[in-house]
């Protein structure tokens, strides 16, 4: 997880296109500025990253789904629950199960747990687009490889 540039998943631990389902892991940093704020003595993963965290989660399954050729914008986010704190170092495990496709939208059902426990969970709603660009799409494919999405092979395919 690299929050200063809202990389927060690290790999893409299984992932089902027929299910709708997707699991991701993320490592909380140790360190990072958006501890100096929140807060300062007591540092804790911000609410609206563990939204991100899911929100990003099901963004690659939505990727995957749509080929790497459309991609999910945030469109809403319904019924989240924050149910703990997540401090720095900690390991999440996110997953997200479609429940929604068509119309240009779509909607996953999320959780986010750490150690067993859930932290948060909701419903999110993405807009589905095509990609702006050429260049889009390839930096699309890099950061799935990235993530273990996609084998590297997948750049020189694509």
């Amino acid at each position: 997880m690299s929050p200063e540039y809202f990389l927060l998943i690290d790999r893409v631990v299984s992932i089902d296109l027929d299910a709708g389902k997707i699991v991701c892991e993320s490592t909380v940093p140790q360190e990072s500025v958006v501890f100096e704020g929140h807060f300062p003595g007591y540092p804790l993963l911000p609410g609206v990253l563990m939204i991100e965290t899911m929100a990003q989660c099901a963004g690659w399954f939505l990727v995957a789904a749509n080929n790497y050729n459309r991609m999910p914008f945030l469109a809403a986010v319904r019924d989240a629950k924050f149910r703990s704190f997540v401090k720095p170092g900690k390991k999440l495990v996110a997953e997200a199960k479609r429940t929604h496709d068509g119309s240009g939208y779509a909607m996953m059902d999320t959780t986010l747990t750490c150690e067993g426990r859930q932290v948060c969970n909701g419903t999110i709603t993405f807009h589905v687009a095509p990609f702006p660009g050429p260049d889009f799409a390839t930096e699309m494919r890099r950061r799935a490889v990235d993530v273990g999405l996609l084998g590297k092979e997948a750049l020189a395919d694509g």
